[in-house]
């Protein structure tokens, strides 16, 4: 950990890998480095070529998740919590609790059935990396993709105050044959920590957000707003968008940034799986907290000005009616997100553009749009939430309809897969599968479309009409969750220059669209269309500096 800040401490380790490295030392990790392999695009594994493909010690099988004991090299496997080989491996045998993932290169503990994080590991992974780049005449390792001192910074799209636009020279990579666009690294699993990396996929790619880290309106080497008892999280954020944008493609470990959100987080400072949605709040709350005490509202409405709210906040409108005399009370509440209930469609499964869809559980297709219709639907409250009347003086049965009086620059749709049953006293996921469109207009979900339709579309002025608003988004990343309520696996898509790309953890590849549209999405984020197009355009530029000095030209083509 960086030494300039003392409040940076490393969180309690798993208890079976402080044992482990009392009695052997990096020894294990020094061997197991031997049979490791990096693909071109960063991704670590075991060297399968070695050796025969690799199955269990106990079934023979080599599907689901194979690890390798440190003590012993004995493979094992564990496809699910009721046939975990990897398990019962260390139940007959002492001391063998420590494995690694043959597939992903992570240390796992069998006994906490969970992903483990050690410095010293995630060192000998990269020793390994960097032994294998090209090395120049002078032994220097070619391309200068592993200079993190000098900040690479790219300016993107259409920025929010347009006086920061910056002079773009084209630029591509002259020593990978990677053809990523620059900036998709992988993120290593830090302990059951896929939750907080693809959320921070999406943040790093959202074209507003992106342009504003990497123009340094936030630089982390000069921000003074750091306190002896707290750190600050958008420098964090800054750090981590100069590492994935420096052209380096090895994966990355955020865990500086990890250790800074649970002191910021402390209710969730544990190596435990969280919920991606929950995260993404707590990150966007913890950067208001620190940009919005900053930035003083400077609209006349009185919105807040930090960067998580110029592009992720808009406005709810709630109209609540009275079924007795027809009184309707108007609230507005900000947001940052919008909480979508899956429809009950169950047409068949293909989507816009009539190709067929491949759900992962056919128990019934859903839709986007019908989800949308869904939360603008009116709804007749029930009997323990009577509305007051103003007008009758009195509680009375009541409609409520929620509309979108303004969108934002990236919108967020959280699809709401998990559900709590009171009676039951249990929670479960809901597998149903979900269309969504690639292209989406909201214009039929704004307070004036529903208002007017209200009114039997009657043309009439309404106050603060939301059509100088750009309502016209392109999806670019999909957060996906597969797997069990207690146990699953988040992943991220990525669609940049209208090619999609998985980012799993440390794991980069391309994907095609049907691959997409097949997942369990939870969190689906589209941004204005101009903003899309614009991104698409400045994904292979370079600027020059603001002191006219040449960017180095670093990873990355297309």
């Amino acid at each position: 950990m960086s030494p300039r800040n003392s409040s940076y401490t490393t969180p309690e380790p798993c208890k079976h890998l402080v044992d482990y490295k009392l009695k052997h030392g990096p020894n294990g990790y020094s061997l197991i480095q031997k049979c490791l392999k990096t693909t071109p695009h960063g991704r670590t594994m075991i060297d399968k070529c070695k050796s025969e493909i690799p199955r269990c010690n106990f079934c023979s099988g080599y599907q689901g998740r194979l690890y390798i004991c440190l003590i012993c090299s004995s493979v094992s496997c564990c496809s699910s919590p009721d046939s975990n080989h990897a398990l019962l491996h260390t139940q007959s045998q002492n001391d063998h609790e420590i494995a690694v993932d043959i597939e992903r290169a992570e240390l796992y503990c069998t006994v906490c059935s969970d992903q483990v994080y050690d410095p010293d590991f995630d060192k000998a992974v990269m020793s390994k990396h960097i032994m294998g780049l090209p090395k120049t005449e002078n032994g220097v390792v070619g391309g200068g993709e592993l200079r993190l001192s000098k900040r690479k910074r790219l300016g993107f799209g259409v920025d929010l105050d347009s006086k920061y636009g910056k002079r773009l020279v084209s630029g591509r990579d002259r020593s990978s044959k990677s053809c990523f666009p620059l900036g998709l690294r992988g993120l290593n699993n830090l302990g059951n920590t896929c939750f907080m990396n693809s959320v921070l996929q999406v943040l790093l790619h959202a074209p507003p957000l992106r342009n504003y880290f990497l123009s340094d309106r936030h630089n982390h080497e000069t921000c003074r707003k750091r306190s002896s008892d707290r750190l600050c999280l958008p420098c964090d954020i800054d750090v981590i968008f100069s590492a994935v944008f420096s052209g380096d493609r090895t994966p990355y470990s955020p865990a500086q940034f990890l250790y800074s959100w649970w002191q910021h987080s402390e209710n969730l400072a544990t190596y435990e799986q969280q919920d991606a949605h929950e995260f993404f709040i707590s990150m966007l709350d913890r950067i208001h907290e620190k940009e919005g005490r900053a930035r003083k509202p400077i609209r006349d409405n009185g919105d807040c000005q930090c960067i998580a709210h110029r592009v992720f906040s808009g406005l709810l409108r709630s109209d609540v009616t009275c079924m007795t005399c027809g009184f309707t009370s108007t609230t507005y509440d900000p947001c940052v997100d919008i909480s979508l209930d899956l429809n009950t469609n169950t047409s068949s499964p293909t989507d816009v553009a009539n190709k067929p869809i491949k759900p992962t559980q056919n128990i019934g297709v859903s839709t986007l749009v019908g989800c949308l219709d869904l939360f603008t639907r009116p709804e007749k409250l029930g009997s323990d939430q009577k509305f007051f009347c103003q007008n009758c003086q009195e509680r009375q049965d009541s409609l409520k309809q929620m509309s979108i009086r303004r969108l934002p620059l990236v919108l967020c749709l959280h699809i709401k897969r998990f559900e709590h049953s009171p009676i039951k006293k249990m929670s479960k996921k809901i597998d149903r599968h979900l269309q969504f469109p690639f292209s989406l207009d909201m214009t039929p979900y704004l307070s004036s479309s529903i208002v007017r339709k209200r009114f039997g579309n009657r043309i009439f002025a309404f106050e603060g009409d939301e059509s100088n608003n750009s309502t016209e988004y392109e999806v670019f990343a999909v957060v996906t969750h597969s797997g069990m309520l207690e146990s699953g696996h988040y992943v991220t898509y990525l669609r940049l220059k209208n090619q999609w790309y998985k980012c799993d953890d440390a794991w980069i590849s391309e994907v095609d669209e049907e691959v997409v549209r097949a997942s369990q999405s939870y969190l689906i984020y589209y941004v204005q269309k101009v903003l899309y197009h614009k991104a698409s355009e400045d994904l292979s530029c370079l600027p020059m500096s603001p002191r006219r000095d040449t960017f180095v030209p670093i990873a990355g083509c297309c």
